[in-house]
């Protein structure tokens, strides 16, 4: 095994814990899911990009007659980016003490205040920074609205 075959390998190893953590793991943790909302994806274009090139270097790796190996490993990675870029749904998951946000956990305490703009992006205000949520359905919105200020006044 090359050097480049191993890197491909951990890559894809990697991958495959991130993605396991956030469809299995991740709405069981911190107790019952309250409520799921579906965000929309952004960076298609650069996942394009991402894939259109790494099905170049399989092209030249296969066309160049390089170790099968190799080949197996890079077109597992690219089966691996377009689960990610295209399968895989963002999601914004409710739970009792706060919400996931990404692969983050964030506190209801923590919310100063919540803006909702004109293009239907609720903006976040945390201590020190901004989270623009962007749902799929706008009707998502109401149902988020009802878990925050349910949350907020249970903890004052």
């Amino acid at each position: 095994m090359t050097v480049t075959d191993g890197f491909l390998l951990v890559s894809i190893v990697l991958i495959l814990a991130y993605a396991i953590y956030l469809e299995w793991l991740v709405p069981r943790r911190r107790g019952k899911t309250l409520l799921r909302v579906n965000l929309l994806r952004k960076g298609r274009v650069d996942s394009l990009i991402f894939i259109a090139l790494l099905g170049i270097v399989i092209y030249r790796h296969y066309t160049g007659r390089g170790e099968a190996l190799t080949l197996y490993l890079l077109t597992f990675l690219l089966i691996a980016a377009c689960y990610i870029s295209f399968i895989r749904r963002p999601v914004l998951l409710f739970k009792p003490e706060g919400f996931y946000y990404g692969n983050l956990f964030i506190g209801y305490d923590r919310i100063r205040q919540l803006h909702l703009t004109e293009e239907g992006v609720l903006m976040i205000q945390l201590e020190q920074r901004k989270l623009p949520i962007h749902v799929q359905n706008i009707s998502d919105l109401d149902q988020i609205k009802h878990i925050l200020f349910k949350n907020q006044g249970d903890s004052n």
